[in-house]
């Protein structure tokens, strides 16, 4: 039997249900971590694939430039500006802060590689 149908849920359909699925999986992240063999491991999964699915048609996320993309992530790893030599000159890096300068395809790939995420969004 198909794990929806022994739950019997059906899909996050309001934002009423977002809401409650998103305090749900916080509670799901803590108790399972990364234990892919813990009893709630497919509880988990299937709760991320129907909070991504209401995410893709209904939450809109807003264009943000490619500078405060980078800013961002500087800001969450606790990185300078030289800790991203391996990329980019200092200076250069100050530059596309300051939005003097914008980021090139080919920075946008290292970026993209220290970061691991796509680099269409430093673009």
């Amino acid at each position: 039997m198909p794990f929806k149908e022994l739950v019997g849920v059906t899909g996050i359909h309001t934002d009423d249900d977002y809401a409650q699925a998103r305090a749900t999986i916080e509670v799901l992240l803590d108790e399972v971590g990364d234990d892919e063999g813990h009893p709630l491991a497919d509880v988990l999964d299937f709760l991320s694939d129907q909070i991504k699915a209401y995410e893709d048609e209904h939450v809109v996320i807003p264009e943000t430039e490619p500078k405060e993309v980078l800013r961002f992530l500087m800001e969450q790893q606790g990185l300078k500006q030289e800790d991203l030599s391996d990329c980019a000159p200092q200076g250069r890096i100050s530059d596309i802060l300051a939005g003097k300068r914008s980021i090139s395809k080919d920075l946008a790939k290292r970026f993209a590689q220290r970061f691991h995420i796509r680099a269409d969004v430093f673009l």
